[in-house]
């Protein structure tokens, strides 16, 4: 993919996050990599979504941050987006304030897995970091923020293209994905089954969890090396 070509799809999915519903006002971002010239491509900070043009992207180095094309501040989430993109191998990041996500982000309450519409995109639980440190936040915050998501995955395990996505506590969720736009569907999707979450804990708060197999079936087919999910290629 082209420096422009991946400018024009890193602006349109930013649109696409506008158009969802997740964000309001200039809440929200959404990143792209270029990992063969070492290039992200975010939007810029605190710029209306609707005033935005592919030439508003900011072109930042993956190893330093430091902006090598565009004229305008990148968004202030981009020290979180770098780290993501240092230690997953994605190629999209989305980050968004939407409502029923964040409010368990904020609660410190992980998305549970309690079914089969979640482990068609999450095998297993989306989980929710620690709270940063007084420390951590007083001094490059954002580049923390990036480093207690990947902390997260570590210690708990979990493989970042399985469950692409994640609560920073009393902030709000990250997803990321192949690209820009699967970024933004994994936002979508996630604040769906946070709804759901919410929704079962006060239908049935001790409702127990499905079994492992079910869970592993139904993302397996649909993500894994057999999946059948869909029509297959030719």
């Amino acid at each position: 993919m082209t420096a422009e070509a991946l400018r024009e799809q890193v602006w349109k999915a930013n649109l696409v996050l506008a158009e969802s519903g997740l964000v309001l006002g200039t809440f929200g971002n959404v990143s792209g990599i270029d990992r063969d010239a070492g290039v992200v491509l975010i939007k810029p900070s605190g710029v209306p979504y609707e005033e935005m043009t592919p030439g508003h992207m900011v072109a930042v180095a993956l190893d330093t941050g430091a902006v090598i094309d565009g004229t305008l501040q990148p968004s202030s989430d981009t020290p979180t987006h770098l780290e993501l993109y240092r230690a997953f191998a994605c190629g999209g990041v989305a980050h968004t304030h939407s409502v029923t996500a964040t409010a368990l982000a904020q609660a410190q309450r992980p998305v549970r897995c309690m079914g089969t519409t979640h482990a068609d995109y999450f095998r297993g639980d989306v989980p929710v970091t620690r709270p940063l440190g007084a420390d951590e936040v007083a001094d490059a915050y954002e580049r923390n923020t990036g480093l207690v998501i990947v902390e997260t995955f570590r210690e708990l395990g979990l493989a970042p293209d399985e469950v692409p996505g994640v609560l920073v506590a009393h902030h709000g969720p990250f997803t990321w994905g192949a690209d820009p736009f699967a970024a933004v569907e994994r936002a979508r999707v996630l604040e769906m089954l946070a709804r759901m979450d919410v929704i079962q804990r006060a239908v049935a708060p001790d409702a127990p969890a499905p079994a492992p197999f079910l869970i592993d079936r139904h993302y397996l087919r649909k993500h894994g090396a057999g999946a059948y999910y869909g029509q297959r290629r030719s």
